[in-house]
């Protein structure tokens, strides 16, 4: 027993060696590549307007996308977790025919381009689309280029990173204690609500987090179908775009604030992504 657990330290220390060499080959790309992505963040922190930041962050025009910026994305995360973790827990734990199928057009707003969510939901939802004329002439809902038509967009985009990661957490949590309320009597709305959700809050936080994060920065999906009108669809994103073209330090002033945020959610999740080994 002492030789065996002996021979297992050496190996665990010859590993440890080997993973702590970095080969020369790579030092040169592995810093090539640190410095692609941070030189950008840097340039933007040297040339912003310092001195009137403040003032500028003040404006009317500033606050009134930010609001709505915070404001939309809010809105669409909670779109999201409602809708999101149930269809994480029936990927998760239902077993049906096409559930692949099912999961894989889950996550294609991952990888589809936003401006092609924004058309396709024009297509869908607008005042001639296959869902949109009927919301129209039944009930007079109009939601391309309104305020609700942002958030549609946002949680559009933003959904498939809530239901990816609460979907992960149901099926890393341990099943024996859902067991054990089900042979308490307990049952299946009562195990989703007393045992499951709590279980798997981590999860459904982290994944919440990333979804309003998507949501605070979506640009292509909702200038194509909400459009950019001041004070009822230009978010943050669109702030930016609008200002480059007019005045630049504005445009700095509005994507260091977003900067901010992502790196406030970064921090937030560092001990699920950031730290992990």
């Amino acid at each position: 027993m002492r030789l065996s657990h002996s021979s297992g330290n050496h190996r665990d220390v010859r590993r440890s060696r080997v993973a702590g060499r970095i080969p020369w080959v790579l030092t040169v790309p592995a810093a090539a590549g640190l410095l692609f992505l941070v030189l950008p963040l840097a340039g933007l922190l040297l040339r912003a307007p310092w001195p009137t930041l403040l003032p500028r962050l003040a404006e009317p025009n500033v606050l009134e996308a930010l609001r709505l910026s915070l404001v939309t994305a809010t809105i669409a995360t909670a779109v999201c977790i409602v809708l999101g973790v149930p269809l994480a827990w029936v990927l998760a734990r239902a077993e049906f025919p096409g559930r692949r199928i099912v999961r894989a057009l889950v996550t294609v707003p991952l990888v589809l381009p936003p401006v092609v969510g924004g058309v396709a939901l024009l297509l869908v939802l607008g005042r001639r689309g296959v869902v949109g004329q009927w919301l129209d002439s039944a009930f007079g809902i109009t939601l391309p280029f309104t305020t609700a038509g942002v958030m549609v967009a946002e949680a559009f985009v933003a959904m498939p990173f809530l239901v990816i990661s609460v979907e992960g957490a149901l099926r890393a949590a341990d099943l024996r204690y859902e067991e054990a309320a089900a042979t308490l009597g307990a049952s299946r709305w009562t195990i989703f609500r007393r045992v499951t959700l709590p279980l798997v809050a981590p999860g459904v936080a982290a994944g919440a987090v990333l979804c309003w994060a998507r949501a605070l920065g979506e640009f292509g999906a909702t200038i194509t179908f909400a459009g950019n009108f001041p004070g009822q669809t230009q978010t943050m994103p669109l702030a930016v775009y609008l200002a480059l073209e007019t005045d630049p330090e504005a445009a700095i002033v509005l994507s260091l604030v977003l900067l901010a945020v992502s790196i406030a959610i970064l921090a937030s999740l560092r001990d699920r992504w950031v730290n992990s080994p």
